[in-house]
């Protein structure tokens, strides 16, 4: 029956719009010459000009509401109000768990009742089965989460950080006390060395001999005084200048600078490179490293009687820039290897044992790496890997 007059209404609405277009015509082809179209065209026009001006001041009203309504940008929170906040995220949960089972307990109940008047077959059971689980759904995503966390995750997370604590800490007391024992020899044996010949000069004031004795004492205290202030510039913070800087200008830099040390040792070296990329870096500091780096290796020549030689490769490829410095010097033993980096460890009669300490607190800082391989009696090679710039 509703269907029948859904059609019924269709069919009427169709006929009296065909019947007004009808009339409409009729009206425009009579003899008022258009003059009831022209006045019905321009009603039209008219209504709709106010309907456009009608949604235009609706849409400017709304603009301004949305404006004054909007939302600003949320200021930061305090830590006192951030725990306020929580405090009331987590009483409005509870408050929303204990009303949801006092509802189970009410629904559940009212139930049973019925249940216990109609039949013998406890049916109520199911319905209770089935929203019990969501009241255990819902406990544990307000209480039983709580509860893990506090019993089980959060101390062994406590564990694993005193545990990760106690191991940096015993690495680093082992470095201290290995720092600790490099610096008493290397300034122990210069002072005892320059005691022992002031000693020897107050027995015999006299003596012809006491002249070269000063003079070894001195050079002792300046040797002392040399890895004092060596040691002082690898413990300060530097500043750092960072800048574009091409790495093959940087590396070209640091050969003119030990331009005068390679000539007199005889070194030839060879650049297996044009043009090297560009990275963020400190050119100066930079520089310090390469220079540091091709002087061991002059210093690692010293025994190879001819062939002398040094290549040096600037590389770019997966987002990093490479320097390679190869020499055919001695090489360095695989037991020395591995403290090669260590502050006060050097292979050279006269070294400080910082250079290459302070080189690799360098490349650190420019949050790249250096690493060192070397064979006995066929040289030595390093590589200092940086990041390149992203690209824009």
């Amino acid at each position: 029956m509703p269907f029948f007059g859904f059609l019924m209404a269709c069919f009427l609405f169709s006929h009296f719009s065909r019947r007004l277009r009808h009339n409409r015509a009729r009206i425009g082809d009579g003899g008022c010459g258009g003059g009831w179209d022209g006045h019905w065209g321009k009603w039209e026009r008219r209504a709709r000009r106010e309907a456009m001006r009608a949604a235009r001041g609706a849409a400017r009203e709304a603009r301004q509401r949305w404006v004054a309504h909007a939302p600003q940008a949320a200021k930061p929170l305090s830590p006192e109000e951030e725990a306020v906040r929580r405090a009331r995220r987590r009483a409005a949960a509870q408050a929303g768990f204990y009303a949801h089972l006092m509802s189970y307990l009410g629904v559940i109940a009212f139930l049973a009742l019925i249940n216990l008047f109609t039949t013998r077959y406890p049916w109520f059971i199911w319905p209770a089965l089935g929203w019990g689980m969501g009241i255990f759904s819902h406990w544990m995503a307000v209480f039983g989460s709580h509860m893990l966390r506090e019993r089980y995750f959060e101390p062994a997370v406590d564990r694993e950080l005193r545990r990760e604590r106690a191991t940096m800490q015993t690495e680093k007391q082992a470095s201290i006390d290995e720092l600790s024992s490099s610096i008493a020899h290397e300034i122990r044996n210069p002072i005892a060395a320059a005691k022992s010949l002031v000693q020897q000069m107050g027995e015999d004031p006299t003596s012809v001999e006491n002249v070269e004795y000063a003079k070894v004492a001195l050079e002792e205290l300046e040797r002392v005084e040399h890895r004092v202030s060596h040691l002082l510039k690898y413990a300060k913070e530097e500043d750092y200048s960072f800048a574009l800087v091409n790495l093959a200008n940087v590396v070209d830099s640091a050969l003119t600078q030990l331009r005068a040390k390679l000539d007199s040792a005889k070194v030839s070296v060879s650049r297996n490179y044009i043009a090297g990329p560009t990275v963020q870096a400190d050119a100066e500091k930079l520089r310090q490293v390469f220079a540091n780096v091709v002087d061991n290796a002059i210093d690692a020549l010293a025994t190879v009687p001819e062939g002398r030689r040094i290549d040096l490769f600037v590389e770019n490829g997966n987002g990093l820039a490479t320097v390679r410095v190869r020499d055919n010097g001695c090489g360095i033993a695989p037991e020395k290897l591995d403290r090669i980096f260590n502050p006060f460890f050097t292979t050279k009669e006269r070294g400080t044992g910082l250079g290459m300490a302070i080189s690799k607190k360098i490349v650190e800082a420019h949050e790249g790496a250096i690493e060192v391989a070397s064979e006995v009696g066929r040289g030595t090679e390093f590589k200092v890997t940086l990041p390149m710039p992203a690209r824009s």
